[in-house]
This record gives structure tokens, C-alpha cells and sequence, in this order.
């Protein structure tokens, strides 16, 4: 059995990276979203293992130093992280999987696990972005000004990525996506062959 796909898909916060996941889901649904543990408190209408794993601060630290995390990171005063033995069992069994990450946590993604394939989902413009993150109604303006200020650092390191895809509509994100897993599946590198082949031509 082939194994899994690991589909790192970040951006700057704001940008729309769950909504876009969401739709990727619906479109795929063989797909699975890797559950994040965090340490923030859940925003209305978010669900324990659905949209993450939510936990305190010292337990948080715990699991760092035991080594549990393939990723972590503290973003706007809060830490993240996404389980090791997890994403490592998912794929082992065949399992395409999503990870929704922030941009720390998918440059140690992309140097531990140099296979996995990163999208980087930019907004059509930073005025689009402002508004996005103002629209929430779910922060301060104070953390609002930090979330727009970190927005426009983070916006530099598309050129690591493997690929850029701008969410100026989510179905249109969603469907691109989409077409980079076809693509990734296609590459013989990836152990594609044509029907009948027993091995690698000599």
C-alpha cells in the first residue's frame, strides 16, 4: 500500500485556510484534517476533535517535552501543535491527510518531512485580508492590529512553498487544491505506474 499524501496547507492568519480545508473536504472525501492541539479557547461553534484538540498551557508543555509534537508553535500568545505518532499512523495506513498550519509550524513540517507537499493559500489582497479578520467579530482591535502586522510578515514566505494559491473565492481554492493531490498522485516519484508494470523499467 502506497503511503498517504501529507498536504500541508498554510497562509497568514485570516486568509480563510479552515473554510478553504472545509470545502477540500466535501470536494475529496477520502481526505482527513489532522485534529491540531491548542492551547486557545474555542471560538463559537468549534467542537473538541473536530476543529482541534483543545488543552491547557502546562499540559501543552508536558507533551513538548516529551516529545510528542511533529510541529509546535505560540501564535498571538497561544501554542499549537500537531501530534507525531498521529499523522505518522494515518499515513502509514494510506491515508491522504491535511495539515491546516500556521507558518512556523509548516517550516518544521516541511524540514522534518521533506515529502510532504505545502500550499501556501494567499489572500487576493492585503485589503481583502483586513477585512476577513476584522469580519470575525472575535477580536479585540488591539489583537487585530497584531494578527494584520504578523498577516503582512508571514505573506513573504510563500517562495518556500510548493505551491501558491490565491483564495480570492473558496470554491475556486478548494478545486485547485484538489488538483495538486491529482497531480502529486501522477508523480512517478510518489511510486505511480502504469497498469500491468512489476517494478521499474531497466
Amino acid at each position: 500500500m502506497a503511503e498517504g499524501i501529507l498536504l500541508i496547507i498554510s497562509g497568514p492568519s485570516g486568509v480563510g485556510k479552515g473554510t478553504v480545508c472545509r470545502r477540500l473536504i466535501e470536494i475529496r472525501k477520502a481526505l482527513k484534517l489532522s485534529v491540531s492541539t491548542t492551547t486557545r479557547p474555542p471560538r463559537p461553534g468549534e467542537e473538541e476533535g473536530r476543529e482541534y484538540n483543545f488543552t491547557t498551557t502546562s499540559r501543552f508543555k508536558e507533551m513538548i517535552e516529551a516529545g510528542s509534537f511533529l510541529e509546535w508553535a505560540v501564535v498571538h500568545d497561544h501554542y499549537y501543535g500537531t501530534r507525531r505518532e498521529a499523522v505518522r499512523g494515518l499515513l502509514a495506513s494510506g491515508q491522504d491527510l491535511i495539515l491546516e498550519i500556521d507558518i512556523q509550524g509548516a517550516e518544521q513540517v516541511r524540514n522534518k518531512t521533506p515529502e510532504a507537499v505545502s500550499v501556501f493559500l494567499a489572500p487576493p489582497s492585503m485589503e481583502a485580508l483586513e477585512e476577513r479578520i476584522i469580519g470575525r467579530g472575535t477580536e479585540e482591535p488591539d489583537r487585530i492590529s497584531r494578527r494584520l502586522e504578523t498577516a503582512r510578515r508571514e505573506m513573504k514566505a510563500y517562495s518556500h512553498y510548493d505551491y501558491l494559491v490565491v483564495n480570492d473565492t473558496v470554491e475556486k481554492a478548494a478545486n485547485l487544491i484538489d488538483s495538486i493531490i491529482d497531480a502529486e498522485k501522477c508523480k512517478v516519484g510518489r511510486g505511480a505506474r502504469p497498469p500491468g508494470a512489476g517494478g521499474e523499467s531497466k
